[in-house]
């Protein structure tokens, strides 16, 4: 099993580089930049981390067709793609629909936007000439100047109509999710064909001590659990009573600063099925859960750990080595 790295450009790019690196350094195999209008640019940072590592994949994790072109995503990726010699790799989904909804973007037909969208980023990144009349996109005989080079295309997938399709016409997909019940309902929609890469990007806190690495987990649990389907939320036993005191506490804290009353919100139960987070034996744990169901690629997203840089070495020694070895 591979080991990747989600990584959000909400920070100075050079700590982003620093912490990409060090991942690399680390035995990560991945590193996927987050997509969104309001950090910096992915495909920006993309650049500066092509020419800074040496030998992980770097691509976006996730990007989507509607707040770019899908003719302006294969020029990039491509670019990306020659920059790095072929490391390359595209994550692609349908997008956030709380973040689209805020540039005025309304996400039509997202399965079938998708689907297009793939179609003509890897005939274009084949170096044909498309011409593409579809309910989404119409494309008259547009054409790369350059060759980009093989690029892996992940689809960003939760629904079972959007895994269907992952499995159909990517090269891998990723998941969203951290606990077993999740992961394994979200396989059973995959149909696997040989080298299709299952990854799945966990929300993951590590650290020596469990309950720092608990607390440290707890603000990005309080907005997964906030923004969950009620099915999601049913099999792991969280009522409706719970999820509304941990959406009062979010809006509290973002108001008032009142971070310790959201930590009491989000309970112990709710880290425990929307994150992996602990100690090392703690996660190798749930890591080896996940593989046993066929999962090949370990995203690890934030918070990471308290000190980040800390975690992504403790990462490197304590858990990528021991499933190298394994």
């Amino acid at each position: 099993m591979e080991f990747g790295i989600e990584l959000t450009p909400n920070v100075k790019f050079y700590e982003i580089e620093f912490y990409a690196k060090l991942a690399e350094d680390s035995g990560f195999s991945y590193v996927w930049v987050t997509d969104h209008y309001n950090n910096r640019n992915a495909f920006v940072i993309l650049t500066i981390l092509a020419k800074a590592t040496q030998r992980v994949k770097i691509g976006t994790g996730i990007t989507n067709p509607f707040h770019i072109n899908p003719a302006v995503i294969s020029s990039a990726i491509a670019t990306i793609n020659e920059i790095s010699n072929g490391r390359a790799i595209l994550g692609i989904g349908a997008g956030d629909k709380f973040t689209l909804e805020k540039i005025g973007i309304r996400r039509k037909k997202p399965l079938t936007c998708v689907k297009e969208a793939v179609q003509i980023i890897r005939r274009l990144l084949n170096g044909e000439t498309v011409r593409f009349d579809g309910e989404i996109f119409r494309f008259n005989e547009a054409k790369l100047t350059f060759n980009s080079g093989n690029v892996p295309i992940y689809i960003g997938a939760q629904g079972p109509r959007m895994l269907k399709l992952a499995s159909e016409i990517g090269d891998g997909v990723i998941i969203n999710a951290s606990h077993p019940k999740d992961v394994e309902l979200a396989l059973k929609n995959l149909n696997v064909k040989d080298g299709f890469d299952i990854a799945v990007c966990s929300a993951f806190s590590i650290d020596r001590n469990r309950d720092t690495a608990i607390q440290n987990a707890k603000v990005v649990v309080a907005f997964i659990v906030t923004s969950c389907p009620n099915d999601v939320l049913d099999r792991h036993g969280i009522d409706e009573e719970a999820v509304n005191a941990v959406r009062k506490a979010l809006n509290d804290a973002f108001a008032k600063g009142n971070w310790r009353e959201l930590e009491k919100a989000v309970t112990d139960e709710m880290v425990e099925a929307f994150s992996i987070s602990g100690t090392s034996d703690d996660v190798i744990d749930r890591i080896e859960e996940l593989k046993r169901l066929g999962i090949t690629q370990l995203i690890v997203g934030s918070p990471i750990g308290k000190d980040k840089a800390k975690a992504i070495k403790l990462i490197g020694r304590e858990i990528i080595q021991r499933f190298r070895l394994s």
